[in-house]
């Protein structure tokens, strides 16, 4: 192997579709981290009583706070929505000599997806 090797440009992501694609997903878990940690604390305050997580849910009310929780939104939707794609790929299902349709394996994770969406959004609007 040569001793030199030619630089690679910190832009290289940037020229085709599929690798700028790559890059923010990759880049949607700092969101999806980031989600997971304001929960933490969403809890951590609700442990603390009533007047700290009084406080909290007063300051998410502000328009910084939904601005952020929508993007956070997109990006944590965008990342979900790619991993069940790749779903299919990773987890190939055989019934006997025939593969399962990658359609039905991906399917089958989006109506579980739907389900759970639609208990949790329950127990939470309805009660």
């Amino acid at each position: 192997m040569s001793p030199y090797q030619k630089p690679f440009p910190n832009n290289w992501w940037l020229k085709r579709m599929p690798y700028f694609l790559f890059i923010i997903r990759e880049l949607t878990s700092v969101f999806v981290a980031g989600y997971c940690l304001f929960l933490l604390v969403l809890i951590y305050k609700l442990g603390q009583g009533p007047e700290a997580y009084g406080s909290l849910i007063k300051s998410l009310t502000s328009s910084t706070s939904i601005v952020l929780h929508v993007i956070a939104l997109v990006f944590v939707l965008y990342h979900a929505i790619t991993w069940f794609n790749l779903t299919p790929k990773i987890l190939v299902i055989y019934k006997g000599q025939d593969r399962i349709p990658q359609w039905l394996v991906a399917g089958s994770v989006y109506v579980g997806w739907i389900v759970v969406s639609a208990v949790i959004a329950w127990l939470v609007v309805g009660t």
